[in-house]
């Protein structure tokens, strides 16, 4: 199979032309990877905050997930012929901060901890599902169809997790802190 390569079609492997696009998706992917770096270091303490087992073991269940997604990332970053490395994400940093203020403001062992957890976990949720969303598209607007396909394998994982949380919630959690 013949790859072109010239100014306005950029290669379907390896490294493409150094142009203003690329260069914003490659920033972006470095942001979505300092997140997942610093989500995988979280997300146990978020575990051992939690007071259901079950919330505790979607921590634990996420923790797996978020390692295989930086191990993705690096497999993006090398398909593009870039070296995969870090950009301080604001984004993800507030979250987490947040996510941490949660857990000072509310009572071990409580359900209400647990919702807020929950709530914390589904906003991490949502900026990884709405950055995903718009790489993995970005991947296909150049035409990298291995990279927009690995992208969108974790777009659906952070999907199913979203709506684990959800059900989670709505199922156990949310009935039982409004009872505290």
């Amino acid at each position: 199979m013949k790859t072109v390569t010239n100014k306005k079609a950029p290669s379907k492997t390896g490294k493409m032309e150094n142009n203003e696009f690329h260069e914003f998706f490659v920033d972006e992917l470095k942001d979505i990877y300092w997140a997942e770096n610093h989500l995988v270091k979280a997300l146990p303490k978020m575990k051992e905050a939690a007071t259901s087992p079950e919330l505790a073991a979607a921590f634990d269940k996420h923790t797996g997930e978020t390692q295989t997604h930086i191990k993705t990332l690096e497999k993006v970053f090398e398909l593009l012929g870039e070296k995969a490395s870090a950009k301080k994400c604001d984004a993800m940093a507030g979250i987490l901060e947040e996510a941490n203020g949660i857990i000072e403001d509310t009572k071990r062992g409580t359900m209400i901890r647990d919702c807020g957890l929950i709530l914390g976990a589904q906003k991490v949720e949502h900026y990884e599902i709405a950055t995903y969303g718009g790489l993995q598209t970005l991947a296909a607007a150049m035409g990298h169809d291995d990279v927009a396909a690995l992208l969108q394998k974790t777009l659906d994982n952070e999907k199913a997790t979203d709506e684990a949380l959800t059900s989670l919630a709505e199922s156990v959690v949310n009935a039982e802190a409004v009872a505290e």
